[in-house]
């Protein structure tokens, strides 16, 4: 089985006369029909947000097309809180998930109105430490422990997990909170990452929901929403078939009528905050294969590597990968994908079969949306490449120019190396 790359060879022929290899393209169209089914999706709920994780795709090029179907941002670090403020995301539609989190990011997260997310039962007290109170809104991440086995999945044992409060503490740190003036509440979890099932959030959900109704009981703490995070995924090899954001939302409805509305606590609002399920599938690497070696196993080496996308080598992730223009050509070839680090896990694909490739040959690696070129670093002195956006019209944009060498050694600027940099040869 294949998969279909959202851009021809010729266009990204044309493109590569522009903006050479390797780069991040985009596809604006299935972004925007993507973000218009979630909003669908979950239209029953009068209060639904989609906080999309700034994490996965840190543009804010993209993030904008996001923000015109209503999505807020859900932010892990200062730098993405600032990005969120710089775009016109405003207080409760920035929603701010840490863990292990500096004081002064808390600071920040108050000072422009966004939900904080707290991690810990020990991050209560640091949070009023540090801003000398506790915000009137407030939401805390729930682990259950045990293992959570719907589908194979990166992350699906909680109890490993350093994330989120147990379930004492949870109660107890409502009445903590609300002791201290808290008066709308949240409650947040996250079990799996990149389920490809439709039964992920239900089945979160109702866990979730039966845990308020324990909440709201016990402790008399006004809930207002239930994050039920991230954790839909997407289907990365052709053989899988990928969730129906619809099926999954009239999931989560059936259980929240089931669950809450008995209880008098049909006005609480759902939110998600995924990140791979929005760009995942609508971003690609493209690279061009530059040399060829026949030793012990035949390798393609390519002009991208893990600086580009680390999730081969990090989990032995697959992405499927298109050779343009031999999409019907036979699978003849069984070749390791790699690049150039100094590192023998930057592969692409290992034993992967493949049509014959020939140099200069343009290969579409897919599914690099999320998780691609936000997980990029300057590992060999590599350089970060650019990000270019397929609009609707058939025109493209670059949204992220490439890194450039002075860009690479910019932080040197106090150490006369700086000015010894020949710049100009490069």
């Amino acid at each position: 089985m294949s998969k279909t790359p959202f851009v021809t060879k010729e266009k990204l022929e044309e493109i590569i006369k522009d903006y050479p290899t390797p780069f991040h393209i985009y596809d604006e169209k299935g972004i925007r029909e993507n973000a218009q089914a979630v909003k669908e999706a979950f239209s029953w709920n009068k209060g639904f947000r989609e906080y999309f994780a700034v994490k996965a795709t840190p543009n804010p090029f993209l993030i904008k097309i996001l923000q015109e179907y209503g999505c807020g941002t859900d932010c892990s670090s200062m730098t993405e809180l600032m990005l969120s403020e710089a775009m016109g995301f405003k207080g409760e539609e920035i929603m701010f998930s840490s863990n292990d989190t500096p004081p002064e990011e808390f600071a920040y997260a108050n000072k422009i109105g966004a939900t904080i997310n707290l991690d810990d039962f020990t991050h209560i007290e640091c949070l009023e430490e540090t801003l000398g109170f506790i915000p009137e809104t407030i939401s805390c991440r729930y682990n259950p422990g045990g293992v959570f086995s719907i589908s194979n999945s990166i992350m699906d044992n909680p109890g490993d997990a350093k994330y989120g409060f147990t379930k004492e503490q949870l109660f107890e740190g409502f009445k903590i909170l609300k002791a201290k003036g808290a008066k709308r509440f949240g409650i947040h979890s996250f079990l799996a990452s990149n389920t490809v099932t439709n039964d992920y959030y239900p089945t979160l959900a109702k866990q979730l929901f039966e845990l308020v109704v324990e909440l709201k009981n016990e402790t008399g703490c006004d809930i207002k929403f239930i994050n039920l995070s991230g954790g839909v995924g997407i289907p990365y090899r052709p053989d899988q078939e990928g969730n129906d954001i619809r099926v999954i939302g009239e999931g989560v409805r059936k259980v929240y009528e089931e669950v809450l509305v008995p209880e008098g606590l049909g006005d609480i609002a759902i939110y998600t905050e995924m990140g791979r399920f929005m760009m995942g599938p609508y971003g690609g690497l493209v690279t061009t294969a530059i040399h060829e070696k026949h030793t012990y196993k035949e390798y393609i080496g390519v002009d991208a590597c893990a600086v580009n996308l680390m999730r081969p080598a990090m989990y032995g992730a697959y992405h499927h990968i298109t050779v343009m223009g031999k999409e019907n050509a036979p699978l003849e070839m069984t070749y390791d994908v790699t690049g150039s680090l100094c590192e023998n896990n930057d592969k692409f694909a290992i034993d992967r079969e493949l049509p014959k490739i020939d140099m200069g040959d343009i290969l579409f690696i897919h599914d690099a949306g999320a998780h691609g070129f936000a997980m990029g670093y300057n590992y060999n002195g590599k350089l970060k490449s650019a990000e270019i956006l397929l609009k609707e019209d058939g025109s493209y944009e670059l949204i992220r120019r490439a890194e450039t060498p002075k860009d690479y050694f910019a932080t040197f600027d106090c150490f006369d190396i700086f000015n010894k940099i020949p710049f100009d040869k490069a």
